[in-house]
């Protein structure tokens, strides 16, 4: 028999107290469908869940275990900044940094690869006309863009669809370019892709806070934004020009990513804080939100998003396959939150 009851709630509970970034703001009941005679439960997210870790998670509570699982998800397309304009590519994340070299493009490329590697439909938007780095990241440096019924189509990789400036021009071309025809080319590249149906699109915004990233941020159809930044000072006082361009622009923010916190030893373990220490965490906390995760200097890592890597998998670490959970889930959360206010 199933029903919502009093188990509903004691489940919801235990599933709350887990250490999994989905249950950080607790489950509601109406996410729930028990089967009693089965002792089954049907558990449905609303946003992109990576089902692995959170089974794991629940297998290693003894009355969660008991109960045979099943993990779901259907993506809510939650509100934007442009209400008037359809809903064609799902929830714009765009992933912004106050200047360059904070490993932006690294961020936006494996929170595009993770969200699709849990089953979420998910695009990559190339936005940087300063350095187009995903054509190489994906292995497609030379790709040639196809046009089919008037739309650009985007490359793939795995499950994930992307599309980038680099395709359309020579990076010196674009580096010259004035705000206005380069904001243009973008929203472009934006309108005339067929990414199809999506469930999230990830836009690697161009550096830094001036007109073009103005002029982006206020014509595109915004859900949420990530600002990523290194612990360095420099670093830091930029990323809080970010932040305070989203907080002008009334844009959402999911929160703040400190890139290349520190250096593990491979031999001892020791960690070495080469940029300084904290200052992610610090700026998240002076804005109210999220610090969504702490990323270490990985050698091998940036060796793998070199294009000659391309035959093997993409190996994402626990740390950016959490952050990537982290990022829609506290989007989601956002959202609801601001709805009901």
């Amino acid at each position: 028999m199933k029903s919502f009851s009093a188990k509903n709630e004691q489940l919801a509970a235990l599933l709350s107290d887990l250490a999994h970034p989905a249950c950080e703001h607790g489950i509601p009941t109406d996410w729930l469908c028990i089967d009693h005679d089965a002792q089954a439960v049907e558990l449905t997210f609303p946003f992109a869940i990576e089902k692995s870790s959170l089974l794991n998670a629940i297998n290693d509570d003894a009355e969660l275990r008991t109960w045979t699982w099943t993990i779901k998800f259907q993506v809510q397309r939650l509100a934007n900044s442009k209400p008037d304009q359809p809903m064609k590519t799902g929830n714009v994340i765009v992933v912004s940094s106050g200047k360059g070299g904070v490993g932006k493009s690294s961020v936006s490329a494996s929170l595009g690869i993770a969200l699709s590697r849990m089953g979420a439909r998910v695009g990559l938007l190339d936005a940087d006309i300063y350095g187009p780095s995903i054509p190489t990241m994906l292995g497609q440096p030379d790709h040639k863009l196809e046009v089919k019924n008037d739309k650009f189509q985007p490359i793939q990789y795995e499950d994930l669809v992307a599309n980038s400036i680099g395709y359309l021009v020579d990076d010196n071309d674009a580096t010259i370019w004035r705000g206005p025809m380069a904001s243009r080319a973008l929203q472009q590249l934006f309108n005339d892709t067929d990414w199809g149906l999506l469930d999230y699109l990830i836009v690697d915004m161009p550096p830094g806070t001036g007109d073009i990233q103005l002029t982006m941020a206020q014509q595109l159809p915004v859900t949420g934004a990530v600002v990523v930044t290194t612990p360095q000072n420099v670093a830091l006082k930029d990323a809080e020009k970010g932040v305070g361009m989203f907080e002008r622009l009334e844009i959402p923010l999911i929160g703040v990513l400190e890139n290349m916190s520190y250096f593990e030893c491979g031999h001892c373990g020791t960690q070495s804080h080469l940029f300084g220490q904290g200052g992610g965490l610090k700026l998240a906390h002076r804005h109210a939100v999220a610090e969504l995760g702490q990323w270490p200097l990985t050698p091998e890592f940036g060796a793998q998003l070199d294009a000659l890597q391309k035959q093997h998998q993409l190996e994402l670490t626990e740390i950016q396959r959490h952050t990537a959970q982290r990022v829609v889930a506290e989007l989601y959360y956002l959202k609801s939150h601001s709805a009901k206010n």
